[in-house]
């Protein structure tokens, strides 16, 4: 008996060698968005638990990312990330592995949200959260609060103050323009986001941009995700973070690619992030995400270090990344259409928006009053119905056109679309408010102008 167990052992210990072996024959390719500072600690501490096998990371937006292994573009093992709605994506696509479960003592659902795929393509490993970035040194020079909500980046007060980065290179933005969306619905998530449009300093080129941009005073604050807040080489305390009252935590996941050519490896890698090892890594201060498992957090620590004692955090909030995923491509085009390219119109028009109705409280006058309701309802009107965004199946084909590349037939109709109606919609704005502006004996203030009422 015991003969043969050392038989079984020795011919396990043969086996986990070959693996091994073959695991370290090839390097093992990661494909992730996370920064340098996050990376290097899980390159050494798996470097020195698998000496034979090299990791190699190659840093991609996740919308680059995303469209580049649907393309196959680009050849991976691993795809490493943090918003789920790109996995989805992946996953429709046929792009993920069927992985084994990791047991980390996390629960199955954060805000409703499952922590891991329930067919197991790609697994939680982190929790995130998106709220507010801000330089309180800039917001207490101009005497601006802390937003509460993300519906407070509308309000005309933070006109100028804020930074953006757009959805369609921004899978961190992507997933907040479409919680706005899907908590608000489609209409008045719109309009929300067009007010947003009217205040904003800039639209930057990749989330970085956000958090970089606040800490060196550019503008006040932006929308961003925890581990961006603090951007490396920075001074500390120039940026803080907030989490909104409607607090949206998602787990970041990562996921082995169907192709992967080190399949291996790709599997010893998954392994250890979701290690005790790997998740205590997290709590570094250079990488400071939060872990999903909550067996590795401080004894004793505060709830404010430890998401899972925050009592009934995980309670509030729901994404349906599903919905998300199968409408990504025709938000992005919307955003952009009308928000990204006519920022520095939106801009305009809304401080003419604000200006008039400022003016129109002093006074009596419903047919002016009734023209700028006009103008302001063109202005928040998304160009496809909330029913036409549900038809999800019509959206499903859409795809992020790389520079260069001709845009498919049928989306370039339904684009040209898209812009048509934004233009009608900002002409009908632009009719409105000259006409107000007429009405108030205003024709020919300067539209650049703090007062500026002409469109």
């Amino acid at each position: 008996m015991l003969r043969t167990f050392f038989i079984c052992l020795a011919a396990l210990l043969a086996q986990a060698v070959r693996v091994e072996t073959a695991a370290a024959a090839e390097k093992v390719r990661v494909l992730t968005s996370f920064p340098p500072q996050l990376l290097e600690p899980f390159q050494s501490s798996f470097g020195r638990r698998h000496p034979g096998i090299s990791i190699e990371f190659v840093q991609r937006k996740t919308t680059t990312a995303v469209a580049d292994i649907v393309g196959e573009r680009h050849r991976a093992d691993i795809f490493w990330a943090s918003a789920p709605d790109a996995f989805e994506i992946l996953k429709r696509a046929g792009r993920l592995a069927v992985s084994k479960p990791r047991p980390t003592g996390a629960p199955e659902l954060i805000a409703g949200y499952p922590v891991n795929d329930p067919d197991l393509t790609y697994l939680g490993f982190a929790l995130s959260g998106y709220g507010f970035v801000y330089n309180p040194d800039y917001l207490k020079a101009r005497g601006l609060p802390v937003p509460r909500g993300w519906s407070d980046l509308a309000a005309p007060i933070y006109a100028g103050h804020i930074g953006i980065s757009s959805p369609s290179r921004s899978g961190t933005m992507h997933l907040m323009v479409e919680a706005i969306l899907q908590v608000h619905g489609w209409d008045r998530g719109w309009g929300i986001w067009s007010e947003i449009g009217g205040n904003l300093a800039t639209v930057t080129a990749r989330s970085f941009g956000v958090s970089a941009g606040v800490a060196r005073g550019r503008f006040g604050l932006g929308p961003t995700i925890d581990f961006l807040a603090n951007p490396e080489g920075m001074p500390k305390g120039s940026t803080r973070f907030a989490l909104p009252e409607e607090t949206l935590f998602v787990p970041a996941s990562i996921a082995i690619l169907a192709d992967a050519a080190n399949r291996g490896g790709a599997e010893l890698f998954v392994d250890f992030v979701l290690s005790p090892e790997g998740q205590a890594l997290l709590l570094g201060p250079a990488v400071a995400r939060l872990p999903i498992s909550p067996a590795v957090y401080p004894a004793g620590g505060t709830a404010e270090g430890n998401p899972f004692q925050r009592d009934g955090l995980f309670a509030r909030g729901l994404f349906d990344a599903g919905l998300s995923a199968a409408r990504y491509e025709l938000v992005n085009i919307i955003f952009d259409e009308m928000i990204t390219i006519r920022r520095s119109e939106l801009v305009r028009m809304w401080r003419s928006v604000r200006a008039l109705e400022t003016a129109l409280s002093e006074r009596t006058d419903a047919d002016l009053a009734r023209l700028v309701s006009d103008a302001r309802g063109a202005l928040t009107r998304p160009p496809l119905s909330g029913a036409e965004a549900m038809e999800l199946e019509r959206w499903r084909a859409l795809v992020r056109v790389r520079r260069g590349v001709p845009t498919p037939e049928p989306q370039a109709r339904l684009e040209a679309r898209i812009k048509a109606r934004i233009d009608e919609n900002m002409q009908t704005a632009a009719r409105a408010l000259a006409d107000a502006a007429a009405g108030l004996g205003n024709p020919d203030r300067d539209a650049h102008g703090p007062e500026a009422v002409r469109p």
